[in-house]
């Protein structure tokens, strides 16, 4: 399978997604009358990312994955979101330069090096990297993001998460 079909079409699937629920967390917010803000910047855990940033981190394992296993330069995000508007742009941002790669840009990418500077000089082959690393911690991120929107009372299930799925016949 080209690698491109386990990137581009998934990412901005469950991207999308993601703007739904910045939707129905407005919508919550102003049913229950509270700052979506108490939401944007809530953590399931002391040491682990809050709703924002969980989003973002989505938005960057996406982009980097795309970039890397193709050999181009990702946009710079500078992470300072702090309200639905500016998280919703930042996504919107994201599928959009997402929606830029092609299949053909994947050709042949398998054995591709792929580097951050997390890694500590080392590399992956891009099929490794996509398999162990990006569809792995992009998953975790966007699941977590659901996961506090769950905990926090808002009424979505796991088609909001799911979205559709490419039956046939």
């Amino acid at each position: 399978m080209n690698l491109y079909n386990a990137t581009i079409p998934l990412f901005t699937k469950f991207l999308g997604a993601s703007l739904n629920w910045l939707d129905k967390l407005v919508a919550d917010a102003a049913d229950r009358k509270y700052s979506p803000s108490v939401i944007l910047n809530y953590h399931m855990a002391p040491d682990q990312y809050g709703f924002i940033k969980q989003l973002q981190a989505a938005c960057d394992t996406a982009k980097f994955a795309a970039a890397k296993m193709t050999g181009k330069d990702a946009p710079a995000h500078p992470d300072s979101e702090n309200t639905v508007e500016q998280l919703r742009q930042r996504i919107q941002t994201v599928i959009a330069y997402l929606n830029t790669f092609k299949a053909e840009d994947f050709v042949g990418c398998e054995d591709r090096a792929c580097t951050h500077v997390w890694m500590g000089g080392k590399t992956l082959r891009a099929g490794d990297y996509l398999d162990h690393f990006v569809l792995p911690n992009f998953h975790f991120h966007m699941t977590t993001a659901y996961t506090i929107l769950r905990h926090n009372g808002l009424n979505i299930g796991k088609m909001d998460y799911l979205v559709s799925l490419p039956f046939q016949g």
